[in-house]
């Protein structure tokens, strides 16, 4: 087995916590550094009130009665992490609107820079299925830019079965209920 595998399957999906603040915010440093927009900025949640205000709201999100902005659905955010290391997040959207319906999808993920092409994305959208199926999704709709070939094939490794091409993004239903056996294999 390789290190980069073993890590993979080292690595688990969390609700944001306090402990991760520091690689949280380096994760976010490297985004910014590829020009990426995030939502907030390495140096704003440096600040331990800031970054424990930041995770106080991810959790709220889920929760129905929440206050959010308009056209927001509830979300579950969830982290990719090996030990005290972050290497990525994931958001489960409860349900769609007619935007998310179209370019959205229930599921979106990213990987920090440096923990990219290891095999982190398409092991965490794996192991988010259980979670949306929990939450009465399935199949999932999870989508990408048509010029994202490592997202597409993270879809496709975890079953997605491709609807369509709208707006430039691939569309896919992926099922929550598991995979089947050569789904697996692939994987």
């Amino acid at each position: 087995m390789t290190a980069a595998r073993k890590t993979v399957e080292m690595a688990t999906l969390v609700a944001p916590h306090l402990t991760y603040h520091s690689s949280v915010v380096q994760a976010m440093a490297e985004h910014q550094a590829e020009g990426r927009l995030v939502e907030l900025s390495a140096t704003h949640l440096s600040e331990p009130a800031e970054f424990e205000i930041y995770v106080e709201r991810l959790r709220a999100e889920e929760l129905e009665d929440s206050t959010r902005p308009v056209g927001m659905v509830p979300q579950t955010t969830l982290w990719w992490v090996e030990g005290n290391g972050y290497l990525g997040r994931l958001s489960i959207r409860h349900r769609l609107t007619d935007h998310l319906l179209r370019v959205g999808g229930h599921i979106g993920y990213e990987v920090r820079p440096t923990a990219r092409r290891r095999g982190h994305a398409t092991a965490m959208l794996r192991a988010s299925l259980p979670h949306a199926q929990r939450l009465g999704i399935d199949p999932a709709l999870v989508t990408c830019d048509d010029t994202n070939i490592a997202s597409k094939t993270v879809i496709e490794r975890n079953g997605g079965q491709l609807e369509n091409l709208l707006d430039g993004k691939l569309r896919y239903w992926v099922p929550t209920s598991g995979l089947s056996p050569d789904q697996r294999r692939s994987a």
